[in-house]
């Protein structure tokens, strides 16, 4: 008999996308509110309090040709 196991992982990105159009680019006021949105729900995801430091790569920032994206994943097993 084999000795190994096996499992499914389900992986979630979750994403806010900030339009950047040329050539004006993204308004830093929207990338602003994005981050806010994105780090809250990263620190209720993980249950941190507002004054706890993230991690330098709890968020990971995008460049499509036309906009900004900022996002985080997360792994659970599939039951």
């Amino acid at each position: 008999m084999a000795d190994f196991t096996a499992e499914t992982v389900t992986r979630t990105i979750r994403r806010w996308i900030v339009p950047a159009a040329e050539p004006w680019g993204a308004a830093a006021a929207e990338i602003g509110k994005a981050w806010a949105v994105a780090e809250r729900a990263y620190r209720k995801h993980h249950g941190l309090a507002d004054e706890q430091p993230l991690h330098d790569d709890a968020l990971r920032f995008h460049v499509r040709d036309d906009a900004v994206v900022i996002e985080f994943q997360t792994e659970a097993p599939t039951p």
